[in-house]
């Protein structure tokens, strides 16, 4: 099998980060979903993004993120329009706009980049600023 070309940074809209007027912390909310197998034929679209999840959250960290939550989508709780077919949504905190630009744009990210785009089918990432933050309740 091929491995999926292209350019990992020009995917993101990093005109668009630059510009936002708040210089202040950020979470990206992702949402994936997986192929069913690797576009290099090293395993499951999961397991080519776990490869890629390893290297991404110690560049999170060193820039002073946080991968604050992680979990299933199971199915729409509501839906009026668009796409709603996700395997995985994610919220990830950064400082700020340009440590995630630093992040996207490392040679590091670039290398491992290649795993989370052989892994997915889609991958969306929404840059959110914080309005209201609550401590989930315990279990």
């Amino acid at each position: 099998m091929l491995e999926k070309e292209s350019d990992p940074v020009s995917a993101f809209e990093l005109d668009a980060l630059r510009k936002h007027p708040d210089p202040g912390p950020v979470t990206m909310l992702n949402l994936l979903k997986f192929r069913d197998e690797s576009l290099d034929g090293t395993g499951t679209g999961r397991e080519a993004y776990d490869r890629y999840a390893a290297v991404a959250v110690k560049l999170i960290r060193e820039r002073g993120g946080n991968v604050l939550w992680v979990g299933s989508v199971d199915h729409p709780a509501l839906h009026e329009g668009g796409d709603v077919d996700w395997d995985m949504a994610q919220l990830v905190f950064y400082p700020s706009r340009e440590a995630f630009i630093d992040m996207v744009t490392s040679s590091e990210y670039i290398e491992a980049n290649r795993h989370r785009s052989n892994g997915t089918e889609k991958h969306a990432i929404v840059a959110c600023t914080t309005s209201y933050s609550s401590t989930l309740p315990s279990d």
